[in-house]
C-alpha cells in the first residue's frame, strides 16, 4: 500500500465512517478477480459509499491524493472492466450499498434506481406497479443497474427494446473532479449541447461514476409464450425469425443455441433436460409476449410454429405449457456461459455483424477457427436477430495453464480479424474492459481512438477513473 492510498483510506474512514471502508483481505478477495476467473487484480481497500454525496467525497479525495479508482457493481462483466490492476495501484469503489429505488411511476413510466440496485430487484419493483423494465440477462440476480449502464448491456430483449442506452432516460454521475452531474429529470426534449448522459453510458467508468439512472418502463405483460424449436442451420433460424416478424409484433426474444452448447448445459447444470426428442444441429428459443389480457399469445405462437413446420422452416418445436417449463427453457439458454466455465477454459468473443450476414458468419467462423487451430472447439450462440453472436472457443485438448496467453491470444486475433473483415464489431454488448483493449487499439479506426483519448483527457486529466480500461 502506498502512502497516498493509506492517506486516502484514513481520510475516507474519518469522513464516511467504518462501513465505507473495507480493508480485510478476505472480504476484498472475491472482488478482485473477474467473473470468468481470467484476470486477477489486487486492491488494498474497497471504498463503499452509501450516497452520491459520499461518492463525490471519495472522488475528490482520490483526485487530491492522485489515487485511481475502479468502480464496481455486481462484478459480473465479461471483459474484466471492473477488475483492479494486479499491482494494487487502485482502490475498488463499490456501488453495492447504493441500492435504493428512489422513485417509480407507472404514470411517468419511469424508475429512478441507484447504481447498486440488482436487476432482479428492479424487475420485481416494476411488476408491483403493473409495469416492467424490459431488459434481462442470465446474471439478473447479481448484476447491477450501474454496471449495466456503464457497459451499455444488451441481453435477450434487444430485438424489441434495444440496449441499455435506449432504455435510459437520464443519468446521475460523479465526474472525475468530484462534481455531480444530475440528468435524472427524464425529459423527452432537452437540447443543451453535448449529452453527458450518452458519454457516460458505455464508458465503463472511465469518465465518471454512474450513481443513479432514470429508466424507461413499459406495461407489464399479461401473458407470454415460450417455445423451443429445432432447425437445421442458423440460416433456417433467421428464416424463422423473419417468418414470425411478418406475421406478428409479439416476438421479443429470439435466441440461437447450437447442439454442442445445449449438451454442455445438460452435462453441467443440474435439473436441466432437452426440450425436444431427436438430434437437432441447432435450436432456437422464442418468446412472444402481450400486454392485452384478451390476446391468446400461446395459441398464436403455436399456430405460427405449426405453419413454419409445414413449410419446412423448422424440424420440430415444443411450446412451454406453463411458467415452470418456460423458465426451464430459458435456463438452458442462460446457463451456457456457466456450463462452459464448468467444462474448462473458454475464450468468449462477443461480436456483431450485419444481421443478414450472421448465419453464414457463425458457421464459417467456427469452421475456420477449428481448421486453423486443430483441437479447439468453436461455436456461436446468442442474439441472432440483433446480429450479436457469442463466438466462443473452448481449449479442448489444448487446455494448459498458459493457454489464454499463448494460443488463446492468437485465436482471439484470428476471430477479430474475421469480424473486422465482415464489417462488424469486436464488442457487441460486453464492452472493451481489459480483455479487448489491445485488440480495440489494433483494429479501431485511428480517428475513433484519437477522439476517445481526447475525451478521456479532457474529463479525467489526472487519469484516476478506471485506468487501463476501454481507452487504449
Amino acid at each position: 500500500m502506498t502512502d497516498a492510498e493509506a492517506q486516502l483510506i484514513e481520510a475516507a474512514r474519518e469522513r464516511l465512517g467504518a462501513r465505507a471502508v473495507v480493508t480485510d483481505v478476505q472480504e476484498i478477495e472475491p472482488w478482485v478477480t473477474d467473473w470468468r476467473g481470467r484476470v486477477h487484480g489486487a486492491a488494498p481497500a474497497i471504498l463503499a459509499p452509501a450516497s452520491t454525496d459520499e461518492v463525490a467525497e471519495i472522488v475528490r479525495l482520490a483526485a487530491e491524493h492522485r489515487v485511481p479508482l475502479v468502480p464496481q457493481g455486481g462484478n459480473t462483466g465479461m471483459a474484466a472492466g471492473a477488475t483492479p490492476p494486479a499491482d494494487g495501484s487502485a482502490l475498488l469503489l463499490s456501488l453495492r450499498r447504493m441500492n435504493r429505488i428512489r422513485s417509480i411511476s407507472a404514470d411517468n413510466r419511469l424508475a429512478v434506481a441507484e447504481a447498486g440496485v440488482i436487476l432482479a430487484t428492479l424487475h420485481d419493483a416494476a411488476h408491483e406497479i403493473g409495469m416492467r423494465f424490459p431488459l434481462t440477462l442470465g446474471a439478473r440476480g447479481s448484476c447491477t443497474v450501474g454496471g449495466l449502464s456503464s457497459t451499455n448491456a444488451g441481453g435477450t430483449q434487444v430485438l424489441k427494446f434495444g440496449t441499455m442506452r435506449s432504455l435510459i432516460a437520464g443519468v446521475e454521475a460523479v465526474l472525475p473532479d468530484g462534481s455531480i452531474h444530475n440528468g435524472l429529470s427524464g425529459l423527452k426534449k432537452a437540447n443543451r449541447g453535448y449529452s453527458l448522459d450518452q458519454l457516460l453510458i458505455g464508458a465503463e467508468g472511465t469518465l465518471g461514476v454512474i450513481t443513479a439512472v432514470a429508466l424507461r418502463l413499459v406495461p407489464a405483460i399479461a401473458a407470454r409464450a415460450v417455445a423451443w424449436a429445432g432447425v437445421e442451420s442458423p440460416s433456417k433460424a433467421l428464416d424463422l425469425l423473419r417468418f414470425l416478424e411478418a406475421r406478428t409484433t409479439s416476438v421479443e426474444g429470439f435466441e440461437l443455441v447450437p447442439e454442442d452448447s445445449l449438451q454442455l448445459v445438460l452435462k453441467h447444470i443440474p435439473g436441466t433436460r432437452a426440450p425436444l426428442g431427436g438430434d437437432h444441429a441447432w435450436d432456437v428459443l422464442v418468446e412472444a409476449t402481450t400486454a392485452d389480457p384478451e390476446h391468446d399469445i400461446s395459441a398464436e405462437l403455436e399456430r405460427l410454429l405449426g405453419d413454419a413446420l409445414e413449410q419446412g422452416i423448422i424440424a420440430d418445436a415444443a411450446l412451454a405449457s406453463n411458467e415452470g417449463q418456460a423458465e426451464a427453457f430459458w435456463k438452458l439458454r442462460d446457463s451456457i456461459s456457466e456450463a462452459e466455465r464448468a467444462e474448462g477454459q473458454t475464450l468468449a468473443h462477443d461480436v456483431s455483424v450485419p444481421v443478414a450476414d450472421m448465419p453464414r458468419f457463425i458457421v464459417d467462423a467456427s469452421a475456420e477457427v477449428e481448421r486453423r487451430f486443430p483441437g479447439v472447439i468453436a461455436s456461436g450462440f446468442g442474439h441472432l436477430g440483433a446480429g450479436n453472436s457469442h463466438c466462443h472457443g473452448r481449449a479442448g485438448s489444448h487446455a494448459a495453464p498458459d493457454w489464454y496467453d499463448s494460443e488463446g491470444e492468437a485465436i482471439t486475433r484470428f476471430v477479430d480479424d474475421l469480424v473486422t473483415a465482415a464489417h462488424g464489431s469486436i464488442s457487441a454488448e460486453h464492452g472493451i474492459g481489459q480483455l479487448k483493449r489491445a485488440e480495440f487499439a489494433r483494429l479501431a479506426p485511428p480517428g475513433r481512438i484519437h477522439a476517445l483519448r481526447a475525451i478521456k483527457q479532457a474529463l479525467d486529466p489526472l487519469g484516476i477513473m478506471n485506468p487501463g480500461k476501454l481507452v487504449p
